[in-house]
Order: structure tokens, then C-alpha cells, then sequence
């Protein structure tokens, strides 16, 4: 059996490629050995969004086997219209784990349940994994991960949530929505990683009203059934919970896809890849949380038609300038470009023009007594080259800076758009005046 393309993974980057291979006449064929849609479907993006949709709307009384149950639906109806997508182009669907044997007369083999298949090229798109931290007692106790709180039967009374990123704040929200009482623990001085700071404050100070505890600086040493054991600025302490989510942070899956054997260069944690997603071997490109760059599923589609297009022929380069990120609490925070804390490290000179979000009469018209911040950072050529928002619906907007941060917009360029009243996205604009 030979294809043009074998794509090693069914997640983001692994459908949007087999639908853009197929599209474009390349024989197709995908390996997925879980389910089709990867973490970001079946147990990250939608399934996250879809519960902090139901925290959001629901009654003061509320159903949590319902909730689930709408969760699921969700899931099952996008599943299905990915692999229908991906059948009605022509894609062969291969239910397996597949891996790399080596190569022979110009093909690839690949091996997946005891059949061999020859193709010329491959993208791999294994995507990411949980990261479990060695922290003692952790191993004999039953903890969450984002896989476990997806699905459960009953609310503990409190969670101790170790890891105040992205995934951690997003699960914060949903169960202090819940009316559990939620303690996040983070080793840096902020929550939110390399996003920025001001904004990141701001929204853990909106959560610390809803009755979240924040542990920042703090490091755990150790934990059992009901408590989770702290140090911080060197001296102990504990922190009780019913239940622990581990939330530390993800890493790419490169282990048993028999890389070695094609001698496919590693770089950090992740694969290595050129502008084109292109590894060290000249057919076999890597796309997706797997190159350990930018762990987001829109990075991954992006990537993944990159990839295809360099398979084609068709000039196109990928492009890290303006990805957005995004946190869905309740009020959204989402960033673009660089921040003031990046841009400080690396002494680069910028101007930062904000304003409240209580400037666009939409906002407030929506987000009663709601609070929020629109930033916009530019350069010495007054180019916008970053956004920040705070407030909702911040993730909806952020892609109208990103475009001016990919195109290297002036102030002068962006304030030329026309943004139709009344929005919140005016915010942007309005921002360009102060």
C-alpha cells in the first residue's frame, strides 16, 4: 500500500493536513491510535470551553450530570463531523499506533498492527502529554489531571489546583463557578506564565473576590489524600483539599514513533523543524504540539498547512509574530505579540497606549459592573507589535490586533479601519488615541 503523505497523528494538525492533502489530490493516509480530534477535542479545547459555557450560563441551581452530558454531546458532534470531513476527501483512516521502520528505494515504511505501508512523505503530529511532576506522595494518591476533571460524577468541596497557567486558571474558573473552594498553587511570582503581568494580576485579583486563594511563589513539596504540603521564601506549610488537579504544563510526544530511525534531529523537548515545518530528513515534516514551540491547537493548524503547502510546492513560510493566546475565564484574557516583560528583558525601547474596557459603551452595556483593560504596545516606528486584553469577549476581538501586529501596522495604518459601533473590538481603536 503506498501514499503520497502518511500523517502520524489525528489531532489539529493531523486532520487540517489530511483534509488540505487530500484536497489538493495527494493520497492520503492518517494514523490515530486514540480518537480523531486529538487532546484538543476529545479533552482539552472543546470539552474546557464547552463547561465554562455551561459555568457561565448556568442557574443558580444547577444539574452537574447534565453538564457533562452537554459536554459529551459536544465532543461526539464534532468527532463525528471531522472523520465524516476527512472520509468524504478520500482520507485513509488507520485506528492504530503507528510507527516509523526506516526507509527503502525512496519511500518511508511505516508499521501500524502488523501491516507495513510505503509513502513519501510524512508529517508527524503526535501532539503533547500531561507533565507529572516527581512530587513525593503524588503516585499513591488519586489526582486529576485536565483528563480526569472532564468527566467527573461528584464536586469535592475544595481542590487544590498545582499550576497557575493557562489550563489551571481555565479549570479555577469552572470549579469556583461550581462553588468549590479552589487554592491555586504556582511557583512563579504570577500566575500565566510568559503572558502579561499587569493583566494576568488583574484577573487573579477578579478571582481572588470570587473566593479563590492564589499561592504564587510557593513550591509543593508533598502531598497526601487531604493535603498538600507547601514551602515558600523557605519556610512550610499546608494547604488542605479534598481533591489535587495537576496542571504543571504539557510536553511533546516524541517516544516510540520510531524517530531514531530516520535520524530526525530533537531540539529541546520537541522536534526540530525549519520555517517550512520541515525536519532534518527531506520528507518528513513535523507540525503540532510535537515541535514543543507554540503547545496551541490554532498554531497547529497553521502549521499543518504549511507543511502540505511545502509538500505541494506552493510558497509559504510559518510565521510565531502574532499567535494569539488566549484564556477563557470569566472575564477573558487574551494576548498578541510581545509583552512589556519580553520586550524589558531584551532592551528594546516601546511605548504602551491602554484604556479601560469601560470605554466602549458595548462592554458595559454587557459586563455589568465588569472591569477590563485594553493594551497596546508599539515601537519606535510606532508599529503595534502587542495586545492585551482583559474582559469579554476578549477572545473574539484579539485577532483584529493580530493582524496588525503580523502586518507591521502603524498606529496611523490601523487607525484608518472602520470598526462597527457598538463593539467591544472599538476598544482597539480607541486605544489608539491615548
Amino acid at each position: 500500500m503506498e501514499y503520497d503523505i502518511a500523517i502520524i497523528g489525528g489531532g489539529p494538525a493531523g486532520y487540517t493536513a489530511a483534509e488540505r492533502a487530500s484536497e489538493n489530490g495527494l493520497k492520503t493516509i492518517l494514523f490515530e491510535k486514540n480518537a480523531i480530534g486529538g487532546v484538543c477535542l476529545n479533552e482539552g479545547c472543546i470539552p474546557t470551553k464547552t463547561l465554562l459555557y455551561s459555568a457561565k450560563m448556568k442557574d443558580p441551581s444547577f444539574d452537574l450530570a447534565k453538564i457533562i452530558d452537554r459536554k459529551n454531546k459536544t465532543v461526539r458532534k464534532l468527532t463525528l463531523g471531522v472523520k465524516a470531513r476527512l472520509t468524504g476527501n478520500g482520507v485513509t483512516i488507520v485506528e492504530g499506533e503507528a510507527r516509523i521502520a526506516g526507509e527503502e528505494f525512496g519511500n518511508i515504511r511505516i508499521h501500524c498492527d502488523g501491516k507495513e505501508y510505503l509513502v513519501k512523505n510524512v508529517l508527524v503530529c503526535t501532539g503533547s502529554e500531561t507533565v507529572i511532576p516527581p512530587i513525593k506522595g503524588l503516585s499513591e494518591v488519586k489526582y486529576w489531571t485536565s483528563r480526569e476533571a472532564l468527566d467527573l460524577n461528584d464536586l469535592p468541596k475544595s481542590l487544590a489546583i498545582i499550576g497557575g497557567g493557562v489550563i489551571g486558571m481555565e479549570f479555577a474558573s469552572f470549579f469556583n463557578s461550581m462553588g468549590v473552594k479552589v487554592k491555586v498553587i504556582e511557583m512563579l511570582p504570577e500566575i500565566l506564565g510568559n503572558m502579561d503581568k499587569e493583566t494576568s494580576a488583574m484577573l487573579r485579583s477578579e478571582y481572588k473576590k470570587k473566593g479563590v486563594e492564589f499561592f504564587l511563589n510557593t513550591k509543593v513539596t508533598e502531598v497526601s489524600a487531604e493535603k498538600v504540603f507547601v514551602e515558600k521564601n523557605g519556610k512550610a506549610d499546608t494547604i488542605e483539599a479534598d481533591k489535587i488537579l495537576v496542571s504543571v504544563g504539557r510536553r511533546p510526544i516524541t517516544k516510540s514513533l520510531g524517530l531514531e530511525n530516520l535520524a530526525i534531529e530533537i531540539q529541546g523537548a520537541g522536534v526540530k523543524v525549519n520555517e517550512h515545518m520541515l525536519t532534518s530528513h527531506p520528507h518528513v515534516y513535523a507540525a503540532g504540539d510535537i515541535t514543543g514551540f507554540s503547545l496551541l491547537a490554532h498554531t497547529a493548524y497553521r502549521e499543518a498547512e504549511v507543511a502540505i503547502h511545502h509538500i505541494l510546492g506552493i510558497p509559504d513560510e510559518m510565521s510565531y509574530k502574532a499567535i494569539p493566546a488566549v484564556v477563557y475565564t470569566n472575564p477573558e484574557l487574551a494576548s498578541v505579540g510581545k509583552t512589556e516583560e519580553e520586550l524589558i528583558a531584551n532592551g528594546e525601547s516601546f511605548r504602551v497606549q491602554k484604556i479601560p474596557m469601560t470605554y466602549s459603551g458595548r462592554f458595559v452595556a454587557e459586563n455589568e459592573n465588569g472591569n477590563g483593560l485594553c493594551k497596546l504596545i508599539t515601537d519606535d516606528e510606532d508599529r503595534i507589535i502587542g495586545c492585551h486584553l482583559l474582559g469579554n469577549p476578549a477572545s473574539e476581538i484579539i485577532v483584529t490586533a493580530g493582524i496588525a501586529v503580523e502586518n507591521g501596522y502603524t498606529v496611523d495604518e490601523f487607525k484608518k479601519n472602520i470598526f462597527p459601533h457598538p463593539t467591544v473590538s472599538e476598544i482597539l481603536h480607541e486605544s489608539l488615541y491615548i
